[in-house]
């Protein structure tokens, strides 16, 4: 089973942007999985921190303008794509004038969080999936990693069901303790929607913060992981109920940890 095609999905990555234990995790754990024969691909946001120049990020301009649906306006997606130095790793980077070229990540210089941070992982992860649509690149496992890729798991099983990229297709959501207190205003349910996803679906994302879209994330994913942290009782209590009807793990970063996500990974395509 070597040959298993991986998307990761994740905010951040080393060595272009850290903020969080995530960056070093998205680093790591696809270098050793592609080692190991498997094929990857990795997707993050561009945020404005990321020196272009720097970093050798240039346009991918046929996987480039597409609109994106976010609520009522349509935004265009631009796509760029870096290499990871010492690593034979590609990542491509989502990239909006209006959501990511502001020169912080999800705070500003006050440190208040930007109230459309929502509206950001939205359009993220329509993005993903349509950046990988337009690659016409069938992951066998898409690994999403904290709270603003948890749409993709619900996306998938809903909207993109039918589409032959996807078919078989199993996802895993790996969570962390990067939670905010911010609440997200009232219309967030009306922009996270898309075709065949109807209200009862989004039960979950109706408290409007960072336990919404966690657990929204771990309702539909195929796998859920705890990176080893404690969360909240809420979200700890929502481990346990669906660990008897999905894979339900705790995957702490030491030693060993590669080799656990190698072994959930073949279990899950097999």
């Amino acid at each position: 089973m070597s040959n298993i095609r991986i998307l990761y999905v994740a905010s951040e990555i080393n060595p272009f942007l850290q903020t969080t234990e995530v960056a070093d995790f998205v680093r790591k754990l696809p270098q050793a999985m592609q080692e190991r024969g498997m094929e990857i691909r990795i997707l993050v946001p561009r945020f404005g921190l990321i020196n272009e120049r720097k970093n050798r990020l240039h346009e991918v301009v046929r996987l480039s303008g597409i609109n994106i649906a976010v609520g009522e306006e349509e935004k265009p997606l631009i796509i760029k794509v870096a290499s990871i130095p010492n690593a034979k790793l590609q990542v491509y980077f989502i990239d909006n004038e209006d959501y990511f070229q502001r020169k912080s990540v999800f705070h500003d210089k006050e440190n208040k969080f930007y109230g459309d941070n929502d509206e950001r992982a939205i359009f993220f992860c329509k993005g993903v999936i349509e950046t990988v649509r337009k690659l016409g690149w069938a992951p066998d496992i898409v690994h999403c990693n904290d709270w603003m890729t948890s749409l993709i798991p619900l996306y998938l099983k809903t909207t993109y069901k039918n589409d032959p990229l996807f078919n078989n297709t199993k996802t895993v959501f790996t969570v962390y303790n990067n939670k905010f207190s911010h609440k997200f205003d009232g219309d967030l349910i009306e922009k996270v929607k898309m075709m065949d996803i109807e209200d009862g679906m989004l039960d979950n994302l109706k408290s409007a913060d960072f336990e919404g879209f966690v657990k929204l994330g771990m309702e539909y994913a195929d796998a859920v992981i705890s990176a080893g942290e404690e969360v909240n009782k809420s979200i700890n209590g929502l481990f346990e109920v669906l660990a008897q009807e999905k894979k339900v793990e705790t995957i702490e970063k030491d030693e060993d940890f590669t080799d656990s996500y190698y072994n959930l990974y073949n279990e899950l395509v097999g």
